[in-house]
């Protein structure tokens, strides 16, 4: 099942880049949630190509359908599915690419894993894979809003040699996030995050980036010992998209030149109940939350398909020189916020339900 996602709150993905659509079915949605395409779109708005001079010039709406799973606007419980018609596909970009495996991008191992592989636009490792998860992730967003009060968001941190300011104890919003076509709120750093991007675009080159999620509002006690710890069912939702190539929670990588008494998170009493005074941890301790926020962060590479001239070979093993036509984003992390938000939204979904079985009556 590599198209399936979730245990209780389950999706299952489809589409390649230049067929007639993508989208996804979701199964284990609770029945009575109030649901319509308008708490859908927004975040197909947010991730749809063709924003900004930083992003792939494809234009597409990105209009979601639903097409099954509610009536009069309610969930019923049964699976949901989710439509989002290509509608600027263009097959004819990659005619000359046909034989030529891009370097770093997925033709090869495409090739050697079916036998078979959509030549065109990248097929299911394009990023319009992740369409069907930005709709899936909405609806698990309203879910974990509505009933646990749970808010979900997420920022481009760094680009190439450029980071921004810590962010994860401020109370950013979207909005905020969304004031810079970077999606940087730190805005002195974002002009030179963007610089940066325009500059490898101008030469035919990419440039890759970093984005850190804060989830707030998840109470203590999601998450399951061992295997699928909270942490561990990030990374594996985070490393599933495409064009990332690292995952860290909390502290991260910093954390291993910290001593212990300096790394602990020491609980004191918090509203009645006790949580810690520093978030060292990531808000997840023994794979379980403890309260506090969510705060991880996702590395992503430059994306592989570019315009500069490269040596390389061909499917039989020839010497060739590719230079890569087609519609291409410079650098993917703007367009990437609003999937790690929903990525994070499906996790956190899944272990919500999973933890409300476990306490049921």
């Amino acid at each position: 099942m590599s198209s399936t996602f979730g245990t209780l709150f389950r999706v299952h993905s489809f589409g390649e880049s230049h067929c007639y659509g993508v989208g996804a079915v979701v199964d284990g949605c609770p029945p009575r949630l109030a649901l319509t395409e308008g708490d859908i779109q927004p975040q197909l708005t947010r991730r749809r190509p063709g924003q900004s001079a930083i992003s792939t010039p494809r234009k597409e709406e990105d209009q979601v359908m639903i097409l099954s799973g509610t009536e009069h606007g309610l969930t019923l419980g049964t699976p949901i599915g989710l439509l989002v018609r290509n509608k600027d596909q263009r097959p004819g970009d990659y005619k000359d690419m046909s034989n030529i495996p891009r370097p770093s991008h997925a033709d090869y191992s495409y090739q050697m894993k079916y036998g078979i592989r959509a030549s065109s636009g990248g097929g299911r490792s394009s990023a319009r894979e992740t369409i069907g998860r930005v709709a899936a992730g909405a609806i698990a967003e309203k879910y974990l809003r509505e009933t646990y009060g749970v808010d979900i968001v997420a920022w481009v941190s760094g680009v190439g040699p450029h980071t921004a300011r810590d962010l994860s104890t401020e109370p950013l919003t979207r909005s905020q996030v969304d004031e810079t076509i970077i999606r940087c709120p730190d805005v002195e750093i974002a002009a030179r995050m963007e610089e940066e991007i325009m500059a490898a675009r101008a030469s035919g080159d990419s440039m890759g980036g970093v984005v850190t999620c804060v989830c707030r509002g998840a109470p203590a006690g999601w998450g399951e010992p061992v295997f699928d710890k909270m942490e561990a069912m990030l990374a594996h939702a985070m490393l599933s998209l495409p064009a990332t190539k690292g995952f860290e929670i909390g502290s991260g990588f910093t954390g291993t030149t910290m001593k212990g008494s300096q790394h602990n998170d020491p609980f004191v009493r918090k509203d009645k109940g006790i949580g810690t005074s520093t978030n060292y941890s990531g808000g997840i301790q023994g794979g379980i939350t403890n309260g506090e926020p969510i705060v991880f962060r996702v590395a992503f590479k430059p994306p592989a398909t570019i315009s500069k001239l490269q040596k390389t070979v061909d499917f039989e093993g020839n010497d060739a020189e590719l230079e890569a036509a087609g519609r291409h984003d410079p650098c993917v992390v703007n367009r990437a916020v609003p999937i790690v938000e929903s990525m994070a939204a499906l996790v956190l979904a899944d272990l919500a339900l999973r933890q409300r079985a476990r306490t049921l009556p």
